[in-house]
């Protein structure tokens, strides 16, 4: 029953339509319409979901106005400095930090889950060398439903709970796979003697030739950006997945379908993006950040200011100060980077003038990522396959949430603007 508190009625057409109010434990609530349709004959218009609701959830909490993010209640910074990355995604799959038994089962599935049939790296030669990473790690994860048919059944818990240790376990060596494949390199087998991070820099830049050295300092970085990218609540590729896996499709089907909407320039490429615009920077102004940034105020065309401003976060983007912060320690550790420079010039421009104040354009994730990333050594076209591998864990709770909540197929509605109802005419008479 409704009370004056947690209802809102809507007056069309001289009549009053009473909706519920889903209250939420922080942050936005919102209003009941899943009736509207049939009471009104009316449905709502929101291009983009702006203002749409699309599911209830108990994963991530923004608050893009006071810049706030947290994992299943926890503060984004408090993980990123206290936590790994596969103790974020048990709290993102399970729903809660795991102990020291579960987290050491949780890595050893892990560990002992990575290795690939030896038939399946064929499926890496049908790729041209050129082809994107990201297109060929959406291929890869498609092909791989097809070796775990066993795992497929998203109404089974069990096979849940396999086919989610299989995708952490093996997307970052389908990842490692393509790059080495793209580059002409042999593939290297992973060593379980290592952490999840250490064998995956193994394999991305190791030779079976010769013993791979880790670098702590970088492996513990990689860590902490992954869990940055863990989950980020409705966005375009969560959303996707969650859509997929409301028509119960496989899980990995449905991760392959966030991957390729991730692939997106506006989604997952900006990191990308940033880099090739300092780039440009760098080689057609000199490194002259506020000739740029005047640049970007007169909006001359083809010049764009990326890395900055965010669809949700209208204030300091929360997890951009740790990128900051690790940015100046994984650079300066090994060998400094002029472009680490013009970047901070840009931000420093960015928040002492008003234009970008105004417009509320603060540094996001993005703005350093790259520069961290190209340190490490990644082509700068693997950025989005490692925002791809952070974001796993997230998919893959959303995924599994989505099938709990037992909801019915996603199915949007539209206001139809085209043609009414018409003739066919003769093809000798058009």
């Amino acid at each position: 029953m409704s009370t004056e508190e947690n209802k809102v009625v809507l007056k069309h057409a001289g009549n009053e339509y009473e909706m519920d109010i889903k209250q939420s434990t922080e942050g936005d609530s919102g209003f009941d319409i899943s009736k509207l349709r049939k009471e009104t004959g009316l449905v709502t218009f929101d291009p983009g979901y702006t203002s749409t609701g699309s599911t209830e959830s108990k994963i991530t909490f923004i608050n893009g106005e006071e810049g706030i993010l947290r994992y299943r209640g926890y503060d984004i910074a408090e993980l990123a400095n206290n936590a790994t990355f596969n103790e974020v995604s048990y709290l993102l799959i399970k729903g809660h930090l795991p102990d020291e038994q579960e987290l050491s089962q949780f890595n050893s599935a892990i560990r002992h889950h990575t290795l690939l049939d030896e038939d399946f790296k064929a499926q890496f030669n049908i790729f041209p060398r050129d082809a994107h990473p990201m297109a060929v790690l959406a291929s890869s994860v498609n092909i791989l439903s097809s070796y775990y048919q066993d795992q497929l059944d998203p109404l089974d818990e069990e096979q849940l709970d396999k086919a989610t240790v299989r995708l952490l376990a093996k997307v970052p060596m389908l990842a490692a796979y393509a790059y080495r494949a793209s580059q002409g390199k042999p593939y290297m087998y992973p060593d379980n003697n290592l952490n999840a991070r250490e064998n995956f820099l193994r394999m991305m830049f190791g030779y079976p030739t010769e013993e791979y050295e880790v670098d702590p300092v970088v492996s513990k970085a990689l860590d902490k950006l992954l869990i940055l990218h863990a989950d980020h609540e409705q966005n375009c590729s969560t959303s996707t997945v969650r859509m997929i896996g409301s028509a119960q499709a496989n899980m990995f089907v449905s991760i392959a379908g966030g991957i390729n909407a991730l692939s997106g320039p506006l989604h997952g490429g900006a990191n990308q993006a940033v880099l090739e615009m300092l780039e440009d920077i760098e080689k057609n102004n000199g490194g002259d950040a506020t000739d740029f940034m005047n640049r970007v105020k007169n909006k001359e065309k083809g010049v764009r200011l990326m890395g900055f401003g965010h669809r949700v976060y209208k204030n300091y983007d929360p997890r951009a100060a740790i990128v900051k912060e690790t940015a100046h320690e994984i650079i300066d550790h090994l060998g400094g980077d002029p472009m680490l420079d013009l970047a901070m010039k840009l931000e420093e421009i960015a928040l002492n003038d008003d234009y970008f104040v105004s417009r509320k354009l603060y540094p996001n994730v993005d703005f350093y990522t790259g520069l961290i990333y190209r340190a490490m050594g990644f082509p700068t076209d693997f950025f989005t396959v490692l925002f791809a591998i952070g974001r796993l864990p997230g998919w893959i709770a959303q995924y599994r949430e989505q099938l709990e909540m037992n909801t019915k197929i996603n199915r949007p509605r539209q206001i139809y603007t085209g043609e009414t109802l018409r003739k066919v005419t003769p093809r000798s008479e058009r």
